[in-house]
């Protein structure tokens, strides 16, 4: 199973943060939720700091492009196999300095992935 940090994550069920982080936890990943308010989705508590994670196979960020370069440091020294942009979270930059850390970069949605076996 691949640890995947949800970058993005909320406790509000409107969001497709938190449907990710019910379905990541339910197809047996191993869920980081990182937040920018406290809370608890799927029984974790959403983390509000840059919590240390060993071990990331994959981002899946639901943070828009324009908060994003506050993330490219973190994002990048987790040194993840991979970063999925969801819809709406495409940015050309990050992209670019992923691939040049050696990190998979696909524009995809991380909700479609799983109900098709493709994550």
């Amino acid at each position: 199973m691949k640890k995947t940090l949800v970058l993005g994550a909320s406790d509000n069920p409107a969001r497709y943060s938190y449907r990710a982080v019910h379905q990541l936890k339910s197809h047996g990943h191993e869920v980081v939720p990182v937040g920018i308010r406290k809370g608890q989705v799927a029984g974790l508590p959403i983390e509000t700091e840059r919590p240390a994670a060993a071990d990331v196979d994959t981002v899946t960020l639901y943070v828009g492009p324009q908060n994003q370069p506050a993330w490219y440091d973190y994002i990048l020294d987790l040194q993840p196999k991979r970063i999925i942009f969801n819809p709406g979270t495409e940015n050309p930059e990050l992209e670019r300095l992923a691939r040049q850390h050696g990190i998979e970069t696909e524009e995809a949605c991380t909700l479609v992935m799983l109900s098709v076996g493709q994550y």
